[in-house]
């Protein structure tokens, strides 16, 4: 038996929604029992695409993040719910009984994600199945998969070595959405958003000229690492964790070495940093 998972590269993602699309015609009004009843026209994203908006002028970045039901081995929902409602498949499908969950409006609350939405005129919860329907009948991959323009969602059995999302994890760093939850998901990220450190440097006897090829390192909480300003004179340190001290140290051939020490609490763009000749 496989043990399904998803991986997803939030480098890949261009925002083109796809996926949210692919989803959403699959599933408004129509019924695929007994993993799912049809999804209503409004107020369900059972693959949500939110958008990060990180930095800021002239230096902003934006990452897409897609979001379906994590489909955790340690569930929430499944432990609130009453009488069968919801139950893990052997595959690691979670699903939402549609006729056993009536009334059981409580589900909702117990997903820490926010991934499981309320059908008011049936009275149940529903949320991604990882098109349970279609892999029942043979198919590799759910819909919101096939639809993927640049590869930025896999789909595969975990358990085998040879697949692609087997070969993807242990070959990426990859991680879960919102860890702290503790549930164990078996949908997984590759590139989260998380904070940066940008600036330009210049040299101060060549006004004009880009500072091509200047060292640059970042040092802090244990981290180091080095990279050199591009023909525009930047340089980025992407990846780095909240509200920790780094400092940046600045040093090229002929000019004194610069020291900057910041906190990041937020995205940090250090401007135009020039540097003097000795």
């Amino acid at each position: 038996m496989a043990r399904f998972g998803m991986l997803i590269d939030i480098g890949k993602c261009n925002g083109c929604y796809n996926c949210f699309l692919a989803c959403r015609d699959e599933y408004y009004n129509n019924d695929y029992p007994p993993f799912s009843a049809a999804q209503p026209l409004n107020g369900q994203y059972w693959m949500q695409v939110r958008e990060i908006e990180r930095g800021s002028y002239p230096k902003p970045k934006l990452s897409y993040i897609s979001i379906p039901c994590m489909q955790c081995k340690d569930a929430p929902c499944i432990a609130a719910s009453k009488d069968g409602a919801m139950y893990r498949r052997e595959d690691g499908i979670v699903i939402i009984d549609p006729e056993k969950a009536k009334g059981q409006k409580s589900i909702l609350n117990a997903c820490p994600y926010r991934v499981i939405f309320w059908n008011e005129e049936k009275e149940i919860g529903q949320k991604c199945t990882f098109c349970a329907h279609h892999l029942e009948k043979g198919e590799k991959e759910p819909r919101c998969v096939e639809a993927c323009p640049t590869g930025a969602l896999v789909f595969g059995d975990l358990d085998d070595p040879e697949s692609a999302i087997s070969k993807l994890s242990a070959s990426l760093k990859t991680e879960a959405f919102h860890p702290e939850y503790g549930t164990n998901p078996t949908v997984r990220y590759v590139g989260l958003p998380k904070k940066f450190i940008t600036g330009e440097v210049v040299l101060r006897d060549k006004q004009g000229e880009c500072a091509q090829g200047v060292k640059v390192v970042i040092e802090g909480e244990g981290l180091k690492l080095e990279t050199e300003t591009d023909a525009y004179g930047d340089f980025e340190f992407d990846g780095l964790a909240k509200n920790v001290k780094y400092q940046v140290v600045i040093e090229h051939g002929g000019y004194a070495s610069q020291k900057i020490e910041v906190v990041t609490q937020s995205d940090i763009d250090l401007g135009e940093i020039a540097i003097d000749p000795k």
